[in-house]
């Protein structure tokens, strides 16, 4: 089944879906802003629930069809009340060469993000600058700021057009010099508020990147993408994630998000 397909059958999925980001019981509430709808996005992607966890499969294909697998676990706990700080801890179950490797994000608003990888074969602790947030995760086509989301501020919207399913939104960086792209359009669903397509633009318009939601599910009254995919035009490759073993609001330790945890596994909330 192609993508076209499986987006059209998504969509009819989500129109079932309540509007839960949506206001309730306003007959004609205020239009929204560009940045409205993009906090809301942003919302659903990343902060649904004080915390959460997930099995990850990644299927990473190149451009001649071959394939390779990692497997992960990922825990996310939000800091506070507001979308704002976040911590996040990757753990990689298969294959054996990134077995019991370990990313880890303390994402901060406003300032670089925090960013470690554990190498068990090395035994060794790695930082990992700003300036390689941009650069391949694990070898497939998302990269690391994919996995922890984009600092909203960073980019200016604009609404580009709309239908009755959704918004279309472009993005501008507002430092063009600090990223491989001109400019993204995200396809905002206006019932969900999730992200279903976003494209990648060099500066003459030509698509660098395509990620797409394949599929979306229910999980305790959060709609949340459970499989989805990420194409690099310029290579021709592409990697499918699909996400089950799905929780939210589990009650995650702050203390399991420390340099500490990176060599010691918390086995308790990967399970």
């Amino acid at each position: 089944m192609n993508h076209k397909i499986k987006l059209l059958l998504l969509l009819s999925f989500l129109w079932t879906v309540p509007a839960v980001a949506q206001a309730q019981g306003v007959k004609n509430p205020a239009p929204l802003t560009a940045m409205d709808i993009v906090k809301k996005a942003n919302h659903m992607s990343y902060y649904q629930g004080k915390d959460g966890r997930a099995t990850v499969g990644m299927r990473i294909i190149d451009s001649q069809g071959r394939t390779r697998i990692r497997q992960f676990v990922i825990l996310r706990k939000d800091e506070g009340k507001t979308d704002g700080e976040q911590k996040f801890y990757v753990y990689f179950t298969r294959p054996a060469d990134v077995k019991k490797m370990v990313f880890m994000v303390i994402k901060h608003i406003g300032r670089d993000d925090d960013r470690w990888l554990y190498l068990p074969a090395l035994d060794l602790v790695k930082r990992i600058a700003a300036s390689d947030q941009r650069t391949s995760f694990v070898g497939s086509n998302f990269f690391y700021e994919d996995v922890s989301g984009r600092d909203i501020n960073a980019d200016s919207h604009k609404i580009v057009s709309q239908n009755k399913n959704y918004y279309v939104i472009e993005n501008k960086p507002k430092d063009p010099n600090s990223v491989e792209f001109a400019s993204y359009k995200s396809w905002i669903h206006k019932a969900t508020f999730l992200p279903l397509k976003v494209e990648y633009y060099d500066a003459k318009g030509k698509v660098l990147r395509r990620y797409a939601a394949l599929k979306v599910a229910m999980v305790a009254g959060y709609p949340t993408v459970i499989s989805s995919v990420m194409e690099n035009l310029q290579t021709g490759g592409k990697t499918l994630m699909s996400y089950s073993e799905v929780k939210y609001n589990i009650g995650l330790p702050d203390n399991i998000f420390t340099e500490r945890y990176l060599r010691k596994v918390p086995r308790k909330y990967l399970r």
